[in-house]
């Protein structure tokens, strides 16, 4: 550092990334912590606070007593020292073992300030960096085998082709999901999420949702579904609920018909196994979403990117918020290759022509969202453009509602509407007048609509 530079720096004055010191002195292990934590910086010793240059004796000894004092932090954290016009800088780089701490405890800066973290805040830190995580923490109120499925352990070995040959313990042990304790085992909360009888006992995070909507506003539910039921078997119910709800089109042309999906499956299903995968479970807000409508399917969960994965690096690479979880998923037929998911939605949705997948990611939230060519070309959500013209909003839902649930009656399409039955008969009846929908069947039988 020139002396031009360290001039314009003090002249500048302290701030996140820079300290003065008169002196060495006891606190100085706690601004080296306080920038190993944060985003590094500068701390110029022979400085007073007013930006005044101190000169300073003994240069070498200083020196040899900071290099100690970096040493004695918690991990250790390395510095690099040089003399600028007169003054001693201590350049401390972000460090990539947090947290830091020193004899005084953990201390992060904020700001022109040092700040001292609580028990809390220092949780809380470790967490969003990646040292503490959530499945693989020891849950104590689990107990086994009082609270422990059998039959969700046999099902997770069958899927995976895994030996039985083992004990019990002895598998759920090797799995990584359990620790020996005495007598018995302890399970951590992976092994919680994977084989408890009631997942949600212990977790309310371990729920999956899944909704059917008519078009594509939250305006009609058409169905909706809560899985609890460990995390194999609510992957495979979700991935089964969306395989249903999406439409099928027909390619006939030779003798046997091609039936062509909305959207691919390896789409939506890596889109789901991302979510179940890779959620924020310390986050009780809110639980994993999978959302159809018409013409697009959401898939969110709560946790943005891991603050260990760049923005530039997602796609390209795997950092997972939770290992063991990972671990065991990557054993199914579910995850064909770890690392791989968002290349393989991209992939698959370019492969059927489909509109590119958007990825959102925020501090708290995830969203992926698969579109067919019908809404990313801009058509109308009813039947087309110019029936939604002749349609108020409640009778063109009701007309895309008999559309993709042919066969229901009026008491099943009131259910599914939320209204009454007599409001719903008047609607039909307009739909009639139009010759929008036609009558199968008698009322001897129970007849129902189709859309014309």
């Amino acid at each position: 550092m020139d002396e031009k530079e360290s001039d314009l720096i003090i002249q500048k004055g302290e701030g996140q990334s820079i300290e003065f010191k008169e002196n060495v002195d006891k606190s100085l292990s706690k601004e080296i912590v306080a920038f190993a934590n944060a985003q590094g910086g500068k701390i110029f010793i022979g400085i007073t606070d007013r930006g005044k240059i101190k000169k300073l004796n003994n240069l070498n000894r200083l020196r040899s007593q900071i290099t100690d004092i970096a040493k004695k932090c918690d991990p250790s954290i390395k510095i690099r020292l040089e003399t600028s016009n007169g003054i001693l800088v201590v350049d401390v780089e972000e460090g990539n073992n947090k947290p830091y701490s020193c004899s005084n405890g953990f201390y992060l800066r904020v700001g022109a300030n040092s700040q001292k973290l609580s028990r809390d805040e220092i949780l809380e830190f470790s967490i969003t960096e990646g040292k503490i995580y959530f499945d693989g923490q020891i849950n104590e109120e689990f107990r086994y085998p009082d609270d422990f499925d059998e039959n969700k352990l046999k099902k997770y070995l069958d899927e995976t082709k895994l030996s039985k040959k083992a004990d019990m313990k002895s598998i759920l042990i090797n799995l990584g999901v359990a620790k020996e304790y005495g007598d018995t085992i302890i399970f951590n909360n992976a092994g919680v999420l994977f084989f408890a009888k009631e997942p949600s006992r212990f977790f309310m995070t371990s729920k999956v949702i899944c909704a059917e909507y008519a078009t594509n506003d939250k305006v009609t539910i058409l169905d909706r579904k809560i899985y609890d039921d460990g995390i194999l078997n609510n992957l495979m119910e979700t991935i089964n609920f969306i395989r249903k709800k999406i439409k099928i089109r027909f390619k006939i042309d030779t003798i046997r018909r091609e039936e062509i999906p909305q959207f691919p499956e390896t789409a939506f299903r890596e889109a789901i196994v991302n979510a179940i995968m890779h959620r924020d479970y310390f986050d009780k807000s809110s639980d994993v979403m999978i959302e159809n409508y018409r013409n697009k399917i959401v898939i969110y969960n709560p946790g943005g990117l891991v603050k260990w994965l760049k923005p530039d690096e997602f796609g390209k690479i795997s950092k997972t918020r939770n290992p063991i979880i990972a671990s065991l998923l990557s054993r199914t037929i579910f995850v064909e290759k770890m690392g791989t998911g968002i290349k393989r939605i991209m992939h698959s949705m370019k492969d059927d022509k489909l509109p590119e997948p958007q990825f959102e990611y925020y501090e708290h939230s995830f969203y992926v969202t698969l579109k067919d060519n019908e809404l990313d070309a801009g058509v109308n959500e009813g039947l087309s453009g110019q029936l939604n013209g002749q349609l108020n909003g409640q009778l063109n839902n009701l007309l895309v509602l008999i559309r993709n649930n042919p066969g229901k009656n009026a008491t099943q399409l009131s259910n599914l509407m939320d209204i009454p039955y007599r409001t719903l008969i008047k609607q039909i009846s307009k739909l009639l007048n139009q010759d929008l929908i036609e009558r199968r069947g008698s009322k001897k039988t129970g007849g129902y609509w189709m859309v014309v």
